[in-house]
């Protein structure tokens, strides 16, 4: 019933498609890589960019902030360390890596 050469011609792509079309399936793809690019990936390179600069300006007096949330004052820099005093006479080394943030020295209001 179905096997005639009349049905099989009629049930081919349409003649005069344009070549469009044949990737329009493509394009909700590639506008969703290029939105997750700009909303995802270049603001965590930046941000990432932005840390390694801090890290590497570590100096000797800056107050910093471990990952684990401690607080201390650098008193020496070496290479990937940093030796950070969190109490008076208690010093430890810390990688510079671990670091989360890096304050500059400044008087307290208050002082």
């Amino acid at each position: 019933m179905f096997s005639s050469p009349a049905f099989a011609q009629t049930a081919g792509a349409p003649a005069g498609a344009s070549p469009l079309a044949a990737y329009s399936g493509f394009i909700p793809i590639v506008l969703m890589v290029v939105i997750f690019y700009f909303l995802l990936i270049r603001p965590q390179q930046t941000r990432a960019k932005q840390h390694k600069a801090m890290i590497d300006a570590v100096k000797k007096g800056d107050v910093v902030v471990t990952g684990g949330g401690t607080i201390g004052r650098v008193t020496k820099v070496d290479g990937e360390e940093v030796e950070v005093e969190i109490a008076p006479t208690v010093r430890v080394r810390v990688v510079k890596g671990t670091l989360t943030e890096v304050r500059t020295t400044s008087k307290p209001a208050n002082d």
